[in-house]
């Protein structure tokens, strides 16, 4: 949340010209950069219409929470009203989805989206967005969650009239999503008053931001619901519009023999793999031939595995991007390429028969085998070489078969505790983006620790699993590896730092003295205690994460050096440029360090980058001060 007051106060910030310096301010400090020019241009056109609106109609003790943040995720509402119901007294909330909007046309075949000129995206309709941010807050926020009936939605379109948004009302109007337009002010002012008294709001303001956060639906353990009963996730924003457009590119493939290619791009925790199980799952009710696919045996295993549990059948939707060689054309409606950047440049290996070795493009087999392959994807989390999955790559791979290519972009993230500022601190840290790194200014979402020794880190998140919380040690791949284990006996301890050492991971697919297997080691809560690596983290999270930084990455003067003699990464050959040794290596430690969901804790073998990493950090929050 960026500011909060009652709305006569928030009425005299904007008066005396105060109210938006305040916000890029707090915004700065929230998110780790300075607003956009149209995110300012948004405020000082569009808040004043509902301050005003509440001033208007004897209501200025209501509270005004401007950008208030949704529980364990980036996505913002833009005002949320909070005071007392004129009738019970209750504490009584009003989420406010704003738009400049003047005109604005529902699409064609699907109401849930909608075009405005100004966007050549199709934008998810407000009324269904506000009813979603309801229904999300309803779900974690532990002062709504008991007392659904005490929330409210409405989406205020302030510059446009009926006409200019005729047919927006056809996705049905309810207590969580209703729509007002500047021609209706004074319908809206009815409302607001059927909504709140005139009494101060700041109590029932306090007892919302107050509300116990209740744990993210973790992928894992819904996924066999979500595939086989019902949706468990509430997609927001961008994540329902790119399930609409898979959605949409269905139908028309149906209805008239077409065939399109959707690509989702977005960071680690930006909700691809909740949306690729919301389209199986919808997918697989409609009675339609879908199947999903990656490029990782950890993650298919334990789809699998969870999924499929007690339902051969469910278990058979998972299948590896290598799985579709000699598979006919549109055989499928949809194949859903989850973590597609690990696509590869073909999908023959040593085991390949050699009639079966036609040198085709993996990313073509993809595309040819489903009338709708979907892609979701993160070009930043690319760790081996040969891995070419990216959006220019498939985008060429449709142009060549003349297929239409949608692209939806996912810019929110749920991971990290929903921290935007932590996301962007680890890219600047890593070199991935511009700007060199910067200092950590902590925020209430995400926890980063800096530990000395790794006795420090097992210890502090031994401690964190004593609370319930999960936890995962993981390290760059910087000691070898033991991939033969005497039956009978206990993992070897191959990550060896000084006096302290552990196992990495079980290598292969059955449990050793206790340890879960490899494509287990994330979600087996036995696997706390073995070292993981980037192939068994990705595409994972736990509520905490260590992360031992190795000697393969170093800081020095100024300065991230790369040494590829300190990685024993086997995929890594003399062959290998320099170049993408680098760019691979930093890759690895941005998904290690982003798979926690509360806090991450960073170690580094070497004396110097621990120096660097407990400067970046800040002194507030090492590890002698958790």
């Amino acid at each position: 949340m960026l500011f909060r007051d009652s709305a006569a106060a928030v009425a005299a910030e904007i008066l005396a010209s105060s109210l938006y310096f305040r916000l890029t301010e707090q915004f700065v400090h929230v998110h780790g950069h300075k607003p956009g020019a149209g995110e300012i241009r948004s405020w000082e056109r569009s808040i004043p219409t509902v301050v005003n609106a509440l001033n208007d109609a004897g209501l200025g003790q209501v509270e005004v929470l401007i950008e208030y943040g949704l529980p364990l995720t980036s996505k913002r509402a833009d005002i949320v009203l909070a005071g007392r119901h004129p009738k019970t007294g209750e504490p009584s909330y009003l989420v406010v989805e704003l738009k400049q909007w003047s005109q604005v046309a529902p699409d064609d075949d699907d109401p849930m989206l909608c075009h405005v000129d100004a966007y050549r995206q199709p934008q998810l309709n407000p009324i269904e967005q506000v009813r979603r941010y309801c229904r999300y807050l309803t779900d974690f926020n532990g002062a709504l969650s008991g007392h659904p009936e005490r929330l409210q939605g409405i989406a205020y379109l302030h510059n446009a009239s009926e006409f200019g948004a005729a047919g927006l009302t056809e996705v049905g109007e309810d207590p969580y999503g209703r729509l007002f337009t500047g021609e209706r002010r004074g319908a809206l002012l009815a409302h607001l008053r059927a909504s709140f008294s005139p009494a101060s709001g700041a109590s029932a303001a306090d007892e919302l931001l107050a509300g116990r956060i209740q744990p993210s639906t973790q992928l894992m353990r819904v996924a066999a619901e979500e595939v086989r009963e019902r949706e468990r996730f509430v997609l927001l924003d961008e994540q329902q519009i790119a399930y609409r457009t898979v959605l949409g590119a269905v139908e028309r493939a149906k209805r008239s023999d077409h065939k399109e290619v959707v690509v989702v791009t977005g960071g680690p925790g930006t909700g691809k793999s909740v949306i690729a199980l919301s389209v199986l799952g919808e997918m697989y009710r409609r009675g339609f031939t879908a199947l999903h696919a990656t490029g990782s045996q950890s993650f298919t295993k334990t789809m699998r595995k969870v999924a499929g549990a007690r339902k051969r059948e469910v278990q058979e939707l998972f299948k590896y991007f290598n799985s579709f060689m000699t598979a006919e054309k549109n055989s499928l409606d949809v194949l859903v390429c989850d973590e597609a950047h690990r696509i590869r440049e073909t999908s023959a290996n040593r085991y390949t028969r050699a009639e079966h070795r036609s040198g085709r493009p993996q990313v073509a087999e993809l595309i040819d085998v489903a009338r709708v392959p979907v892609f979701l994807l993160d070009e930043h989390q690319v760790v081996r070489p040969g891995e070419m999955g990216t959006v220019e790559e498939i985008r060429a791979a449709a142009g060549a078969k003349g297929l239409k290519c949608r692209v939806v972009s996912l810019d929110s993230q749920f991971r990290c505790g929903g921290s935007d500022a932590y996301l962007q601190w680890v890219v600047r840290l890593l070199g991935l983006e511009p700007g060199g790194p910067v200092r950590w200014e902590p925020d209430d979402k995400m926890r980063l620790l800096v530990a000395e020794t790794p006795q420090e880190m097992e210890s502090f998140l031994a401690a964190r699993r004593t609370e319930g919380y999960g936890a995962r040690m993981s390290a760059g791949y910087c000691w070898r590896w033991t991939t033969k284990t005497v039956p009978g006996q206990p993992l070897p301890a191959d990550v060896v730092i000084g006096d302290w050492a552990r196992p990495w991971n079980v290598y292969g697919d059955r449990s050793v003295d206790g340890a879960p297997p490899a494509a287990l080691w994330a979600t087996d809560p036995a696997g706390f205690g073995q070292v993981g690596c980037v192939y068994t983290a990705q595409g994972f999270e736990y509520d905490w994460s260590g992360v031992i930084i190795g000697p393969d990455l170093v800081w020095r003067g100024d300065r991230w050096i790369t040494d590829r003699s300190g990685s024993k990464d086997p995929v890594f050959k003399r062959a290998t440029p320099d170049g993408d040794v680098d760019r691979l290596i930093r890759n690895t430690y941005k998904v290690l360090l982003t798979r926690g969901m509360i806090g991450t804790i960073v170690y580094s073998t070497d004396a110097e980058t621990r120096a660097r990493l407990h400067a970046l950090a800040g002194s507030a929050i090492t590890f002698a001060n958790a």
